[in-house]
């Protein structure tokens, strides 16, 4: 069974927790493996789920790359892999029939900011930390751009990306990068738990249909376009300005 990402399911609900709390669940290569592994359990199911929560463990949702894995040392190729999981988990997650709800319990930054946006529907709350700070690391935010660009539109996708830096929960919600924005962490599942229950009233065949369409118009059934973003951030990581941004990051 998956350790660094779980699933639980409870009647039509099902949750994908990413499970690294000690490590604000960053994205290792071993942690996208283990909810490519949970993916792999619901695309199985016969009686498929109508909501899927995707969170995060402990009190971040997800800090984005592990440092650990794009500062390149020994294998030139690890950060390419890690980057090409993450773009295909963000497309299998947008290609599941049921409606997918992040619950953004905490941070969310670069890659987990931008797995918020893959969801149909993100709830926070207005004191989260979010945000893509990937070009103040001298890194390109390739991966997560068609997402935001689909959820946000391209000017608004513009002013975030270029910026970098963090925001607010609140401030988030304003951009339109969340649906939703709980008052407090605390009121945060009362607002997820308002959301899903009445998706879950819903006739799953008219939202399996409704999602499919939806996917299309927006053109969110392009994976290759996800894959060459995935090989041009990697181009740009390996360069030297994104690797002594990263090391003096790490010290």
């Amino acid at each position: 069974m998956p350790e660094l990402a779980t699933l639980t399911h409870e009647q039509s609900l099902s949750t994908l927790t990413l499970n690294r709390p000690d490590a604000h669940n960053a994205l290792s290569r071993d942690m996208l493996r283990d909810a490519h592994v949970c993916m792999d359990e619901l695309e199985a199911m016969d009686d498929k789920p109508s909501v899927l929560v995707v969170t995060g463990a402990g009190r971040s949702f997800c800090a984005g790359m592990d440092l650990k894995e794009v500062i390149i040392e020994d294998d030139p190729s690890i950060p390419l892999q890690l980057l090409e999981s993450l773009a295909r988990l963000t497309y299998r997650i947008r290609q599941f029939p049921a409606v997918t709800v992040a619950r953004v319990n905490g941070a969310a930054i670069g890659g987990g900011c931008g797995m918020t946006t893959v969801c149909d529907i993100s709830i926070t709350h207005a004191d989260a930390k979010l945000g893509f700070p990937e070009v103040d690391l001298g890194l390109c935010p390739a991966v997560v751009a068609p997402w935001l660009v689909r959820k946000i539109g391209p000017g608004k996708s513009r002013q975030v990306l270029l910026t970098g830096g963090l925001i607010s929960g609140a401030r988030a919600h304003e951009l339109g990068i969340v649906t939703e924005c709980a008052d407090s962490r605390e009121s945060l599942d009362e607002t997820v738990t308002t959301v899903t229950s009445s998706l879950t009233s819903g006739g799953p065949d008219a939202l399996r249909a409704t999602k499919a369409l939806l996917n299309t118009l927006d053109g969110s059934n392009d994976e290759a376009i996800l894959l060459e973003a995935a090989r041009l951030s990697a181009q740009v990581l390996a360069t030297e300005d994104a690797q002594n941004r990263l090391k003096a990051r790490r010290t």
